[in-house]
């Protein structure tokens, strides 16, 4: 693989630096928490505390990685703002959502809440830090109206969605917009000192992430069991990634914009090559002959839940502007995936910073 985010370059924009990270125990999170802390990073984490005992937060034992890790909610303001500002970070990766489009569906005005409300809140903490701050808000490929004409979508887009997670993701860019421009207005950055940028990925796949009504934990959990797994949505196309190409898409942002916090204070795509798309169906193909077993059969006739049937993410700005290409295609992230929770006699730690090492070319 072409190495495009390179360990020396992070190493020199996080190394000692202080990093505020929201949503540390989910499963990005606790790969960000172990790459973070790669890069010598002190890292404070505020997140809820992990759904289940088998989270890879607590695989890897993320509270001994991370400088503090404050259990609290982004809908506790006072709480938030509290522990953000005495940190004083250097940076600040704004990860925590209600993140389930499914629970989405059962939980809308919680989804909207966590998502555009608690995105406000961790801005609101930001405009209250006198040090000078760049600060990531990562929403998800979803926040665009999708006619589904099967044109990739650019930045100036027109934001929207269907379901409850995707128009809560969308509410939550119009909030980091009016607060960019309205409190951290580029412009003006000489007198409050603060950079924000919003970063759009999704349909993220990796090893550890055991959620629900996720595709790969989906499958690996009836492997597990024995049983046969369902594709709600078999036909629909999306654009996987690896975890690793998004995480170190950020992690690059950040650095840029720590280097010209006026240019990059604006919004990025982080997705896989136009060309590079599967199916769900193919998905599960490559995993199960990846992981050496498994069945799936189709359900699309069970469920009355509207998911988008094609999501594509024009990336070109973030090539053009940070020099950003994905370069691991889907077949190989999925791969690297299926061995992740096939390789069983490895702990969850040493899978991870295996893979973290080999992408970021030091291995």
């Amino acid at each position: 693989m072409e190495k495009v985010v390179t360990f020396d370059y992070l190493k020199a924009a996080f190394n000692g630096k202080k990093v505020f990270l929201t949503g540390h125990t989910g499963f990005k999170g606790a790969w960000m928490v172990q790459i973070l802390h790669w890069l010598g990073a002190q890292v404070k984490g505020y997140s809820l505390a992990p759904e289940k005992n088998n989270d890879l937060y607590y695989q890897i034992k993320g509270d001994s990685l991370c400088y503090s890790s404050v259990i609290g909610d982004i809908c506790d303001k006072q709480k938030l703002s509290s522990e953000l500002v005495r940190f004083e970070p250097d940076y600040v990766f704004h990860f925590a959502a209600q993140a389930l489009v499914r629970r989405g569906y059962d939980m809308p005005s919680y989804t909207f809440l966590v998502n555009a409300q608690g995105t406000a809140h961790v801005l609101d903490a930001i405009r209250s830090l006198k040090n000078k701050c760049v600060g990531v808000m990562i929403t998800t490929d979803k926040v665009y109206d999708n006619p589904e004409r099967g044109l990739p979508f650019k930045e100036d887009d027109k934001l929207g969605g269907y379901d409850p997670y995707s128009a809560s993701k969308a509410a939550a860019e119009i909030v980091i917009d009016s607060y960019r421009r309205s409190f951290f207005n580029p412009n003006t950055y000489e007198k409050h000192g603060k950079a924000i940028a919003a970063a759009r990925a999704g349909n993220v796949i990796g090893g550890g992430d055991y959620s629900d009504d996720r595709i790969i934990p989906d499958i690996v959990r009836a492997i597990t069991f024995g049983e046969t797994v369902g594709l709600r949505n078999p036909a629909s196309i999306r654009p996987w990634q690896h975890v690793l190409e998004p995480l170190g898409a950020y992690l690059l942002l950040a650095a840029k914009m720590n280097e010209d916090p006026i240019k990059y204070s604006t919004a990025y795509n982080f997705g896989p090559k136009p060309d590079d798309m599967l199916t769900v169906e193919d998905l599960t193909k490559v995993f199960i002959a990846s992981f050496g077993g498994g069945n799936y059969e189709d359900i699309s006739n069970a469920t009355a839940v509207h998911e988008a049937k094609l999501l594509l993410l024009d990336s070109s700005k973030a090539q053009a502007d940070l020099g950003w290409v994905a370069h691991m295609d889907a077949k190989t992230a999925i791969r690297w995936t299926a061995e992740w929770y096939a390789h069983k006699q490895h702990t969850a730690h040493d899978k991870c910073m295996a893979q973290i090492m080999h992408y970021f070319g030091v291995l």
